[in-house]
Parts: C-alpha cells; structure tokens; sequence
C-alpha cells in the first residue's frame, strides 16, 4: 500500500488528534485497544487488520514522537522531525505531482506495513504539507489555561487557538461569561 496526500489537513489533524489524547493533556484517551479503533475510525484510517494491544502501545509511542515534531523550535527541526515520521512506512517521503496538477506527498510502502507505520507516514506527510503550505508558526501550544494540548492550525486565516475548540475554547468562553456576570452582579 503506497500511502499519497494532497490534502495536508487530514494528516495534521490526525497528527492534533493522536497527540491531544497523551494522559498529560485530558487523561489517557486510548485506554484500550477498543478505544484506538473509535480514533482511527474518527479519523478515517483504515488498516489491513483490526488493531491489538501491541498497535495501541506502538500509537502510544508514536504519539510522543509526534508532539515531539510538534513542539520543534525551528521549521527545519520540524521538517526533519515529520520526514522521519513519514519514512517510518518504508522509503523517505516524495513530493510530486498529482493527477489533478497539483502536489502531493508520495510514501511508497511495502505490502503488511504495521499500523503505527502507517498512521506515522500519514501524519508525517500531513506536517509536511502543513509546513510547506503554512509554515511552522501554525504548529502551536493551547491557549487554554492550564491545557497542555498542541495543534496545527490549518484554518484558512491561521487564528486557532485552542487545541479542541468545542472544548478548551469552550471551557475558556464559559469561564469569560461567569466572570463578567459576576462582575455585573457585584456592580449593581
């Protein structure tokens, strides 16, 4: 199974998705393997075979190489950090040209890949894309207090700022709310 990208989003998201289950984030959020399959299939991927404990222990680890991209101080070390994570499914990663013209990522894999081996080049070729169309600033920490979550921000004007909108931004607009009620009440 060769494993190909146009869409940078898809791979960048699954790349905040995986990494904003970690325990030091929300508690762990791929307790067991059930757990795993519902993130995968969340997010489209699709493997050979059912997930097993030791896929759910590979994920755990790759999620730490992932945050590790995340979390680079430069686009360089960014850069080389995903283009690892991408070779980790057989050869180093390719850009190319796509049938509609366009560029996508190209990783060439052998035939019974392990999952964490394509869930990496998958995310690896995501940051890629994301890098080259957006630039390494879009790779942010939480803005949340207290949250440790990190995201690539791939909206179109570039202004996330919360790791899971519907919930730390949420979380963060409820707080404002209950604070300028209170503010109000106190006034009068």
């Amino acid at each position: 199974m060769d494993i190909s990208i146009s869409d940078y989003a898809v791979g960048a998201g699954v790349a905040t998705g995986l990494v904003n289950t970690a325990p030091a984030v929300r508690g762990e959020a791929l307790p067991d393997v059930d757990a795993l399959v519902a993130f995968l299939s969340e997010h489209g991927v699709r493997g050979e075979r059912l997930p097993d404990g030791d896929d759910l222990h590979q994920v755990r680890l790759l999620r730490g190489e992932v945050r590790a991209v995340l979390e680079t101080e430069t686009e360089e070390q960014a850069v080389a950090g995903a283009t690892v994570l991408a070779g980790w499914a057989g050869q180093a990663p390719v850009l190319r040209r796509a049938g509609d013209g366009g560029w996508q990522w190209y990783v060439p894999t052998a035939p019974g890949v392990p999952l964490v081996a394509e869930l990496a080049a998958l995310i690896g070729v995501g940051l890629l894309g994301a890098v080259r169309a957006l630039g390494h600033g879009r790779f942010r920490g939480c803005a949340a207090p207290g949250c440790r979550g990190v995201f690539v921000d791939t909206s179109r004007a570039g202004r996330r700022t919360y790791c899971m909108p519907g919930l730390c931004g949420n979380r963060v607009n409820v707080a404002t709310h209950r604070a300028r009620r209170r503010t109000t009440s106190e006034a009068r």
